[in-house]
């Protein structure tokens, strides 16, 4: 008598999974390096005009004109963290969508490289190192301005009249796509072993484990 059981979580699907983690958390870290809202400030004095800064722009917005950004005049006259800060983010946005582009090829049902186990499960280690440099380096660029700004913001020798610099909503979403995509090449690691752990597998077929389950189960793949 069979019992089937179903397995959700198959090697493919959590290749798939790993892939589209790293593609959201890739947009995500895209999206912020070009936000001017890496830092904001607001003036007690004149509190219709907020400040906004990013890596490449600095905007103010008011009430009468709006928003007005300008780019930055000099890379030599930024402050050391935004240039920092910026090719970090660059390694970050290329590292990730190399790592996507390595990582299709590598995936199960894609018709490349067929009957080459190992030329896959390499694009998939290769891929989940990308992704790991991607994520890194984003959490490390937004942490690098999340530290400037806590010195400067509780650095005495400024009057406490003078306005501080306070993070923007973009420094969240980059720790959140740096996490995404630590936890994308994490799981593109997983993958493998799952992979190898299969192969391994189906390559025992007398062992008493794969017996009992054969004798017991019918596993049902999904996806």
């Amino acid at each position: 008598l069979y019992r089937q059981k179903m397995v959700f979580l198959t090697t493919k699907m959590m290749q798939r999974s790993a892939l589209f983690l790293t593609f959201g958390s890739f947009v995500t870290c895209l999206v912020t390096t070009f936000l001017p809202l890496w830092k904001t400030m607001n003036s007690d004095l004149n509190e219709v005009e907020n400040w906004f800064s990013g890596l490449w722009l600095t905007c103010l917005y008011t009430e009468e004109k709006g928003i007005q950004c300008k780019a930055y005049d000099s890379i030599l006259g930024l402050p050391i963290d935004l240039q920092i800060s910026r090719v970090l983010m660059l390694i970050s946005d290329g590292s990730g969508a190399f790592a996507m582009l390595v990582a299709f090829p590598g995936l199960e049902g894609v018709e490349v490289f067929v009957g080459q186990p190992n030329v896959k499960r390499g694009l998939l280690i290769f891929s989940g190192v990308l992704t790991w440099v991607s994520g890194l380096a984003t959490l490390a660029s937004v942490s690098v301005v999340a530290y400037t700004t806590v010195v400067e913001f509780w650095d005495e020798g400024f009057p406490d009249v003078m306005p501080r610099w306070e993070y923007g909503e973009a420094m969240f979403s980059g720790w959140i796509g740096g996490f995404g995509l630590v936890i994308g090449g994490t799981l593109f690691f997983v993958a493998v072993c799952m992979g190898d752990y299969d192969l391994q597998t189906a390559s025992e077929p007398n062992s008493p484990q794969v017996k009992h389950r054969s004798k017991h189960y019918l596993k049902t793949e999904v996806l």
